[in-house]
């Protein structure tokens, strides 16, 4: 990992450009609201610039993230994606589980598991955690309120059981009172076999299907593109992105990632506030 202005276009390949860009959203197109774990809604100028461009220009925009996918189409209509007329876009959603295409939405790809066991051995641990389920399309199914803001769409209260008592693609584990810290203890502790997660800037755990991440929905997408992972660009900022940038032939963290982020990255750019995936996409396109 290094910084992105000494970094090489490509090591032996001074023609390579990128034909597919994989972006998170959250930290890397939105910034992060100090003291939350929401992001602003307003998308940076130059940022929406840079994406326009690389579209334009031919390659493949895939917005990749740990949302849902209800709440990742605002987002591509912020972008102004697709152009009118043009193929549908391709989005990887709830950290890989879901692919679809939009618009409309059209889900061609889904990862689901057996969550159960490990909701179970967690609510042990941590008894008053706050637990959510997918809804997929609509929003989400949850124990209990969450903070404000952090989850839209839907929101039905529901018992736990319930909620893990068929198959999903997604299960959400929060504590307010509880640090990024302790979640990635609790992770360790717990030994979840068969099952993989990822902790974000907040107490908050993801639980995914093992294997399933936004490196192997990408994947997918690459597959029906006829495409290689070195002919992808991957911007992100998160624990749950680590996969992706060490997948991507060119991986790219943001300032603003936690170190082992950056460590897994090809090269890292600027802080999302100072528009760090704007510039570098403005190296290809």
């Amino acid at each position: 990992m290094s910084t992105t202005e000494s970094t090489p276009v490509r090591p032996g390949d001074a023609a390579w450009a990128p034909k597919l860009v994989a972006l998170d959203i959250d930290g890397t197109l939105l910034q992060w609201i100090d003291g939350t774990g929401t992001t602003s809604d307003a998308l940076s100028g130059k940022v929406r610039d840079a994406v326009r461009r690389a579209y334009e220009s031919g390659a493949h925009v895939v917005l990749s993230s740990g949302r849902s996918p209800h709440s990742m189409t605002g987002i591509a209509d912020l972008l102004g994606l697709p152009a009118e007329g043009a193929d549908r876009l391709w989005i990887v959603a709830s950290n890989g589980a879901v692919v679809l295409r939009y618009p409309p939405v059209d889900v061609v790809h889904e990862e689901t598991f057996d969550a159960r066991a490990a909701v179970e051995k967690i609510l042990e641990r941590r008894p008053n955690v706050l637990v959510a389920v997918e809804n997929r399309g609509l929003g989400y199914r949850m124990n209990r309120p969450f903070p404000a803001g952090e989850l839209d769409g839907d929101r039905q209260i529901a018992p736990v059981e319930e909620m893990v008592a068929d198959p999903v693609s997604r299960v959400i584990i929060r504590d307010p009172d509880a640090t990024p810290e302790d979640f990635i203890e609790l992770g360790r502790e717990l030994g979840l076999h068969g099952i993989d997660y990822v902790v974000g800037y907040t107490a908050w755990l993801d639980l995914t299907p093992v294997g399933v991440s936004k490196a192997s929905g990408l994947s997918y997408v690459c597959d029906q593109l006829d495409l290689e992972p070195a002919d992808v660009l991957a911007i992100g900022d998160g624990r749950n992105d680590v996969e992706m940038l060490e997948w991507a032939g060119r991986g790219v963290a943001m300032g603003n990632a936690p170190d082992e982020v950056q460590d897994a990255a090809d090269v890292v750019t600027a802080h999302v506030a100072d528009d760090g995936a704007a510039l570098e996409l403005s190296r290809w396109f």
